[in-house]
């Protein structure tokens, strides 16, 4: 079969370790071997193919999950260093994340902007 290993996790343990590995930037063909799941499958709920809903509701729950992870490390720094670290983790909460519906009343498409002679 070329896994590691059989899959004996329910679908729905599944889907929420693989948005957990995804955030964790793993790559698709990893999360299949080492969990044992369809290569395919993986990538199916990656590209929004399946279960596109409930998958971004778990990408953006271990999201904040991973969020309030570094900032409590950060908390243990100071000056610099901390804010530096808090910035990162500004920067992956939101790193190709869709804007959350609450959000996207304010949203200004760019407008072009034209040379003046």
């Amino acid at each position: 079969m070329g896994y590691a290993c059989e899959c004996t996790l329910t679908l729905e343990q599944q889907i929420d370790l693989v948005a957990e590995f995804h955030v964790h930037r793993i790559r698709p063909s990893r999360i299949a071997y080492r969990l044992g799941i369809d290569i395919a499958q993986v990538e199916a709920w990656l590209s929004g193919e399946q279960d596109d809903r409930r998958f971004q509701q778990l990408i953006s729950q271990h999201r904040r999950k991973n969020y309030q992870r570094q900032l409590l490390r950060a908390d243990r720094l100071r000056g610099q260093q901390a804010y530096e670290m808090r910035l990162a983790a500004q920067q992956d909460l939101h790193q190709d994340s869709p804007p959350e519906p609450s959000q996207m009343t304010g949203i200004r498409h760019p407008v072009a902007l034209r040379k003046e002679r």
